[in-house]
């Protein structure tokens, strides 16, 4: 019995950051709001394939998010100067610890200058397909 309670204390984590990464259903992410840091491509992801399956162009005003639904469109605002983006997530990431959302360069450019890197924004989710 022991043994059983032990294993579960150790396996249980991993089942719930397992459910915790999962990406959001559409109903689930309209609303949502979160707090963080965001970054953009670097120019070698020009013309790759994203998770969606699209070429990323970082011309193109999207990004990625590691769990909300492909197709919502996210308004990115920039809390140093108030500026803001709506962006459309087509990618998975970002995969550097502490940051909530990958830009395009594109997207970036319009909240801050590219020489920043990484700003803190606030995301609102507006619309999920």
């Amino acid at each position: 019995m022991l043994k059983i309670t032990v294993v579960s204390w150790i396996v249980l984590p991993f089942l719930l950051s397992a459910c915790a990464s999962a990406p959001m259903t559409h109903s689930e992410s309209r609303g949502f709001v979160e707090y963080g840091k965001a970054s953009y491509y670097a120019a070698k992801y020009q013309g790759r394939k994203t998770a969606s399956g699209e070429r990323f162009n970082q011309h193109a005003l999207t990004a990625a998010h590691k769990r909300l639904a492909f197709g919502s469109k996210v308004k990115v605002i920039n809390l140093a100067n108030g500026k803001s983006v709506v962006v459309r997530i087509n990618d998975r990431g970002p995969y550097s610890s502490g940051r909530i959302i990958d830009l395009s360069k594109a997207a970036f450019k319009r909240i801050a200058s590219v020489h920043k890197g990484v700003i803190n924004v606030k995301i609102i989710v507006l619309s999920s397909k």
